[in-house]
């Protein structure tokens, strides 16, 4: 798929070799993107990145991740700063659009970003807050342990009632990445709980964090930060769990970003009292 604009930019698919180049604009950014998550991002859909070069130079960027029929994410959207201004970002935008077909499509827009984003057709559902600080010492908890293979079936079952669209592939590969450690909590052999710690730009960054109860939560936060102490952290918490932040606050965890998540239409329910700390921001 390409898409010609009149100032010569030409938007193709991107392939995973093509991730430094991406990553590296959203560290530039200040998104701390984590060190390894371009295979987890592929695995859910191979074809929703998208890179726009000029003369064979890469200039902008777009991800639009498709979930199944109904529902597809938005992220990574990036014009090289000396290059903006000039239509690419408009041009890579409506490639990468394209591919979402009639989907609802999700984004966490950058404060700067958001009346563009509404006028595109997307509106706000709520405010998403990044916290982040030193990791304070912990222990890890006798309920929690380091997730097995025995339980990806019923983690990837709790990860949908957690989220708008079900996403087993990404689970997976998310579950397993380079650097990445991810913890359980069952209680009467049932989960009550996930999550994911991984290596980032500037900071450890933990994500998902789904939990039944703030005692659920807590747990898994202890043992996710044990072998982290004194180390930078970083948990993006919506704002409409007033018990996440709490959490993070806790924690001696400071607000230090902020997105909107936004939506084109209607998504299915989901257990937002259960996201305490949303998987990622370019990808939901």
């Amino acid at each position: 798929m390409t898409s010609p604009a009149a100032v010569g930019l030409i938007v193709t698919q991107a392939r995973l070799d093509d991730w430094p180049v991406v990553s590296g604009w959203a560290a530039d950014e200040g998104w701390n993107p984590g060190l390894a998550d371009g295979p987890a991002f592929f695995a859910q859909d191979p074809d929703g990145f998208f890179l726009g070069r000029i003369d064979g130079e890469p200039v902008s960027a777009i991800s639009v991740v498709n979930y199944g029929a109904d529902y597809a994410f938005l992220g990574f959207y990036l014009v090289r700063p000396d290059l903006r201004g000039r239509g690419h970002g408009l041009t890579t935008w409506k490639t990468g659009l394209a591919h979402a077909g009639s989907c609802t499509v999700g984004l966490d827009g950058v404060v700067a970003q958001q009346a563009n984003y509404r006028r595109s057709g997307f509106e706000p559902a709520h405010r998403t807050i990044r916290f982040t600080g030193t990791a304070p010492a912990t222990e890890t908890p006798a309920d929690v342990r380091a997730v097995r293979s025995a339980d990806l079936a019923d983690i990837t079952a709790y990860d949908s009632a957690c989220t708008p669209a079900d996403r087993p592939r990404f689970v997976a590969a998310w579950l397993t990445g380079s650097g990445h450690r991810a913890v359980v909590r069952r209680i009467g052999g049932r989960v009550t709980g996930y999550g994911v710690i991984r290596p980032g730009r500037d900071a450890l960054r933990i994500g998902p964090l789904f939990a039944d109860t703030a005692e659920d939560a807590r747990s898994l936060f202890a043992a996710l930060t044990a072998d982290a102490g004194g180390s930078e952290i970083a948990v993006d918490v919506p704002e409409t769990n007033r018990a996440g932040i709490a959490l993070a606050e806790e924690a001696g965890l400071t607000p230090s970003f902020e997105t909107a998540r936004m939506y084109t239409g209607p998504v299915r329910p989901y257990a937002q009292d259960r996201v305490f700390g949303v998987t990622t921001l370019e990808l939901g």
